[in-house]
């Protein structure tokens, strides 16, 4: 269908990749489309994440894909269906953006990088007519807005305080991680104060402390420990082993094995005031290999130098192991085994949320319809981070994010057509 410019105006708040697809799922339909983002400009924190290399989705089969988001798998499930990770890359495509699938199942741009594709993506969107409203700080609506059917909503902007009346609104204002690239959380008093349940925001993908020690600190922090493998039993006695690699930090543990775990490890915590997981420092060997090559006579070689020698335990590896045992247990050669296929290491604290990756909480999906417009605001939308579920690194955030974007977007539009609004 097509309608006017003059016959709709819709708001979308937040110009991250939520944000942006919905205004895209919007302009294409040729309604007038303003986004509006606190910050200079938009997507920083999708470049941020994108320096490293871009990661957009991943290659895995639909059934383990969507187990990635754990709880709110059944709500995320609809969304994928309408815009996967297979409908994301061929949107890449059609953007000019080629991508290949990584060793490990991760799929990225071809040149890896995320400022091409955000560049390629903001000049489609202006050719369709969306404007752009940067340094614009949503501060709530004016009067009854949020109520009524037209929404007349207030900026802070370098000029003053602004108004605007739009039809429709789309909210893709993230989480609360990173806020000094705009995610600050600063709309959850404000949806709050209008009845809209928000679900306490909760660090993921993040680090955890450990309280090692001064030597521990000084000597190892910064260092990868790689080729490890984690056994937790999380808050419903579901037993999780994963296979991967961590990072050693001044605080405690942080890397892509503690973030795949990180809802399971904070859920405990919560619960228990600490958790403490079993760190297999030796992955690839057995238990019996381990126990037999660790109490093999070593002669006149420490301990130290043995392990290193039989089974390639040094370094890092090494350090946690002194860290944790003491030296009575340490020169218990069976027991010594025994702690390298699974060291007790006690997490006592998420990091904070600002240094999170991403996280949980935000506006629950029961709240909301099925096109993800909030039941107590008629014609406002949420998308993206800002709603209640979480994933892991790998492509699973982003997937999510496009595809809830795209939901809110034809949602906006399905509910203008209901009402007539457009001509």
């Amino acid at each position: 269908m097509s309608s006017s410019f003059d016959s709709a105006r819709v708001a979308v708040i937040g110009g991250g990749p939520a944000g942006l697809m919905a205004a895209e799922a919007l302009a294409q339909h040729g309604l007038q489309v303003d986004v509006y983002d606190a910050m200079p400009s938009v997507g920083r924190k999708f470049l941020m994440a994108g320096k490293g290399g871009m990661n957009i989705t991943h290659s895995e089969p639909l059934q383990p894909f969507l187990d990635r988001y754990g709880a709110r798998r059944n709500q995320i499930a609809p969304l994928l269906d309408t815009f996967g990770p297979d409908a994301l890359r061929a949107w890449l495509h059609g953007l000019g953006v080629e991508t290949f699938v990584g060793s490990s199942g991760r799929v990225f741009p071809t040149d890896m990088k995320a400022a091409p594709m955000l560049r390629a993506w903001l000049h489609r969107l202006r050719e369709t007519g969306v404007r752009f409203h940067m340094r614009h700080k949503w501060t709530g609506w004016d009067n009854d807005g949020g109520n009524t059917a037209a929404h007349t909503l207030r900026f802070e902007t370098p000029g003053g305080e602004q108004r605007v009346v739009c039809d429709a609104v789309v909210f893709a204002l993230g989480g609360a991680s990173w806020p000094r690239l705009g995610s600050d959380a600063a709309w959850v008093p404000l949806l709050s104060a209008r009845e809209v349940p928000v679900t306490p925001l909760r660090p993921a993908n993040c680090g955890f402390d450990a309280d090692w020690s001064p030597y521990l600190r000084e000597r190892f922090a910064g260092q990868p420990v790689k080729s490890v493998a984690i056994t937790l039993t999380d808050v419903d006695n579901k037993v999780h082993n994963r296979q991967g690699e961590i990072l050693l930090t001044e605080t405690g543990l942080e890397g892509s094995l503690i973030y795949a775990l990180s809802a399971a490890i904070r859920e405990r915590i919560l619960a228990d005031g600490d958790v403490t997981i079993a760190l297999d420092l030796a992955p690839g060997l057995t238990l019996e290999r381990v126990v037999a090559e660790v109490t093999r006579p070593r002669g006149s070689r420490s301990m130290s130098t043995h392990l290193h020698g039989r089974i390639g335990i040094s370094g890092v590896k090494l350090a946690l192991l002194h860290e944790i045992l003491s030296k009575e247990a340490f020169a218990d050669a069976n027991g010594l085994a025994h702690a390298i296929k699974a060291l007790p290491v006690r997490l006592t604290r998420a990091r904070p949320i600002a240094e999170a990756i991403s996280t949980a909480g935000g506006v629950p999906f029961e709240a909301l319809d099925k096109h993800l417009m909030i039941e107590r605001l008629s014609g406002a939308f949420c998308a993206g981070e800002m709603l209640d579920w979480e994933a892991p690194t790998g492509g699973y955030l982003l997937t999510a994010c496009f595809a809830s974007g795209l939901t809110a977007g034809r949602g906006a539009l399905a509910y203008l057509e209901a009402r007539g609004t457009l001509t």
